[in-house]
C-alpha cells in the first residue's frame, strides 16, 4: 500500500494558528496573580480606627455648634398678622382684593449685638418649587437669548399671550415673590442693598443680557411681582435668585443685605408690603433677619451630626476596650470555629 505522508504545517498556518486563537494574552493582572492587601481586623485596629474617628469628629462638631451659636437670626411670621381683623376668615379675599391696603408694619428687637452684613430672607412654606409640572415650565434658550425669544414649547400654560411670546415664560418667573420690607431704626431709614445676591454663574451664563422682559404679567391671571422692562435679565437679581427653585417646601431666599451694624435692644422697624398670594394654598410668610459664620446661616444640625457620629464611635471603642480586657480572645483561635464548638451539628 501506498501511504501519503502528512503535510507538514508551515509557518503561514502556525501564525493563522495563534491569530485565531481565543487565548487572552497572559498578564499578572488578567490572572489575578497581583499581590493582595488582605487586612485583617484586630481589635487593636479597631479601637485604633474608632478612636481616631472620634478624635476628627468631636472637635469639628463642637466648633460647628459653637460657630452656629453665635449667628444671631431674627425670625418673624407676618402672614396672619399682616392681615386686619375684618378678614380674619376670609384672607383669600383680602389678598386678591385691588382695593384693600396691603402695608402692614412690624417691630423686632435686636436681641444681640448684629455685625454688618446682615442678610435678610423671606421665607416660604408649604411651597413645593420641586413640582414637576412647575419645575419644567420654562424656557432656559429664552432666558439666555435674545433670538430665542420664541421658544416657549415648555413654558404652558404662561407661555404666550395675544401680543405674542412672554418672555420670561413659565410658571416659575410668572410666581415670582413680591412682598417688599423697608427698614427703619429709630425713624432713620437702613438701606437694604440688593446688589449680589444672585449666584455670578447665574447672571452670566443663565439670564443674557440682551434679554428683556416682554407682556410679562399682562395676561388675563396675574400671578406674582412684575419687571422692570428696561434692564435686562442679567441684571434683575431677585428674578434670578427665585428662579434657582428649591428641594424643599420650606425654603429662603435672599432678599438682600443691611450693610450697617445693628444693636443689641435696638427697636427695628420693618414697613411690609404683603402682597404675595401664601394663603391660597395654605402656606406661611416669614421674615427673617440673620448674620454669618464660617459655615454660613444657623444651622445646628451639622454640629449635632458630627458629636453624634465621634461620640458613637468613642463608645464603642471604650467598649471595645472593656470586652477585651475583660474577656479577651486570642486571635485565630480554632476553637471558636461553629463545627468544633458544636461537632454534632446539633
Amino acid at each position: 500500500m501506498n501511504s501519503t505522508p502528512k503535510a507538514k504545517d508551515g509557518p503561514n498556518d502556525s501564525i493563522a494558528t495563534k491569530r485565531n486563537s481565543k487565548k487572552p494574552k497572559y498578564s499578572r493582572f488578567t490572572q489575578q496573580e497581583l499581590p493582595a492587601c488582605k487586612p485583617i481586623l484586630t481589635p487593636g485596629w479597631v479601637i485604633t480606627t474608632f478612636i481616631f474617628v472620634a478624635i476628627i469628629f468631636i472637635p469639628i462638631g463642637l466648633a460647628s455648634l459653637f460657630a452656629s451659636q453665635r449667628v444671631v437670626e431674627i425670625v418673624d411670621r407676618y402672614d396672619a398678622d399682616c392681615v386686619p381683623q375684618s378678614f380674619s376668615k376670609n384672607k383669600l379675599a383680602f389678598i386678591q382684593s385691588n382695593e384693600t391696603d396691603k402695608t402692614c408694619t412690624r417691630r423686632l428687637i435686636i436681641p444681640k449685638h448684629m455685625k454688618s452684613p446682615v442678610y435678610v430672607y423671606y421665607e416660604l412654606d408649604n411651597f413645593y418649587q420641586n413640582h414637576r409640572r412647575y419645575v419644567k415650565s420654562r424656557s432656559d434658550k429664552q432666558l439666555r437669548s435674545k433670538d430665542a425669544e420664541r421658544e416657549t414649547k415648555t413654558c404652558d400654560p404662561e407661555g404666550k399671550t395675544g401680543k405674542g411670546p412672554i418672555v420670561p415664560c413659565g410658571l416659575i418667573a410668572w410666581s415670582l415673590f413680591n412682598d417688599t420690607y423697608r427698614f427703619s431704626v429709630n425713624k432713620k431709614v437702613v438701606e437694604v442693598n440688593k446688589k449680589n445676591i444672585a449666584w455670578k454663574s447665574d447672571q452670566e451664563s443663565k439670564f443674557g443680557s440682551d434679554v428683556y422682559p416682554k407682556n410679562f404679567q399682562s395676561g388675563g391671571l396675574i400671578g406674582g411681582g412684575k419687571l422692570n422692562a428696561s434692564k435686562p435679565l442679567s441684571e434683575q437679581e431677585d428674578l434670578i435668585v427665585w428662579m434657582r427653585t428649591a428641594a424643599l417646601p420650606t425654603f429662603r431666599k435672599l432678599y438682600g443685605k443691611i450693610e450697617v451694624d445693628l444693636e443689641a435692644n435696638e427697636s427695628i422697624s420693618v414697613v411690609i408690603e404683603n402682597n404675595y398670594n401664601t394663603y391660597s394654598f395654605g402656606g406661611k410668610k416669614k421674615l427673617v433677619l440673620s448674620t454669618t459664620s464660617w459655615i454660613g446661616g444657623k444651622n445646628d444640625f451639622l454640629g449635632i451630626a458630627y458629636l453624634t457620629v465621634g461620640g458613637l464611635c468613642l463608645f464603642l471603642a471604650i467598649s471595645f476596650i472593656v470586652v477585651y480586657v475583660v474577656k479577651p480572645r486570642p486571635l485565630g483561635d480554632p476553637s471558636f470555629l461553629s463545627w468544633n464548638r458544636n461537632p454534632s451539628g446539633m
